[in-house]
């Protein structure tokens, strides 16, 4: 990351989505590197604190006059979007949603950034497109064959990257495809702060905390060594550290990618837990019950391609210590209560 350019500058970046979880990582990793983030958030589930640096402005990315404005008023040159619904859950029962507000919404915010000449765009996806991957660690080349609308509708918008950057020369992305993204900021300014939470650690926290009589384990048959599903867990600043790799990439490099982020080890609900339980000493309940819907057996991370092109080196490698992170974000929340 070439700091001094970037504080040089002060370019302004649009941010969607920018007051949730893994936004709100970036837009603060914006800010302390110099550039001037620019959030357009509905604040669904976002929280406008969570914004530390640039300007939030309340509004939705279906509002397309918005966006124009947005886009012409800033003279934004790129884009980072993270605006999306994403419980795999709730996808499965209301899929329409998830197509309208994931799909189409990209649609229309993509339309916006070719009449305003964007050049640049980091799209926030996930593993889910993969779906139950033959072999992992899982790679950039596996097949996409997503098993729930929450991962289709993520493939929907890479598609229309894709073929939008074919046919538009001044226009470049790069797909970030998240796996699971747990833990706090270092300072405890940020962290997971949902109305409804959903997930794993999140929830194990609050439950060792007495938020939650018991902690539920949705599925203990799965093809795995304890029977749990298994993921790969990576740390939102190590996350966040990836989006500003991806933007100085694009900026130099005038190329549009495609990269996994995760950290290439795998961990099952019950390793999860367990490290919980051990972090805060706290010997909190758990409830076994059945199988989510769109849930699959493991999903692992083979990060080699953006360790390679972007130098993206991650700095948490211990699940104590990330545990840790997310653990003194729960005990601030519940102090303010």
């Amino acid at each position: 990351m070439n700091d001094n350019k970037a504080a040089a500058t002060g370019e302004h970046i649009l941010v969607t989505g920018g007051a949730g979880y893994i936004g709100s990582h970036v837009v603060c990793d914006l800010g302390e590197h110099g550039y001037r983030p620019i959030v357009i958030d509905n604040l669904s589930s976002g929280r406008a604190e969570a914004v530390i640096y640039g300007e939030l402005i309340r509004g939705d990315i279906a509002d397309t006059e918005l966006l124009r404005s947005v886009i012409r008023r800033y003279e934004i040159k790129s884009v980072m979007h993270f605006a999306a619904f994403i419980q795999v859950g709730e996808s499965v029962s209301q899929p329409l949603n998830y197509y309208e507000n994931n799909s189409c919404n990209c649609l229309r915010l993509l339309k916006c950034c070719l009449e305003n000449k964007v050049e640049n765009f980091i799209f926030s996806s996930t593993a889910a497109v993969y779906g139950m991957p033959a072999k992992v660690p899982v790679t950039e080349k596996a097949a996409l064959l997503p098993i729930n609308p929450y991962g289709s509708s993520k493939l929907v918008s890479e598609m229309m990257l894709r073929d939008t950057a074919a046919v538009n020369p001044g226009f470049r992305y790069v797909a970030l495809r998240y796996f699971n993204a747990v833990g706090a900021d270092r300072q405890s300014r940020l962290g997971q702060n949902y109305r409804q939470p959903t997930h794993l650690l999140t929830l194990a926290l609050k439950t060792a905390l007495g938020q939650f009589p018991s902690l539920q384990i949705y599925g203990t048959d799965y093809p795995t060594p304890d029977g749990t599903a298994i993921r790969d867990y990576i740390h939102v600043d190590d996350l966040a550290s990836a989006h500003l790799l991806a933007l100085e990439f694009l900026k130099t490099a005038k190329q549009s990618r495609i990269y996994n982020c995760g950290y290439g080890r795998g961990y099952s609900v019950l390793d999860i837990i367990g490290a919980a339980k051990r972090v805060t000493g706290i010997d909190f309940k758990v409830r076994l019950t059945g199988r989510r819907p769109g849930d699959p057996e493991t999903l692992i991370a083979d990060s080699s391609l953006i360790r390679r092109e972007l130098g993206w080196t991650p700095q948490y490698q211990d699940l104590d210590e990330i545990i840790s992170t997310a653990w003194n974000w729960e005990k601030k929340l519940a102090a303010k209560k």
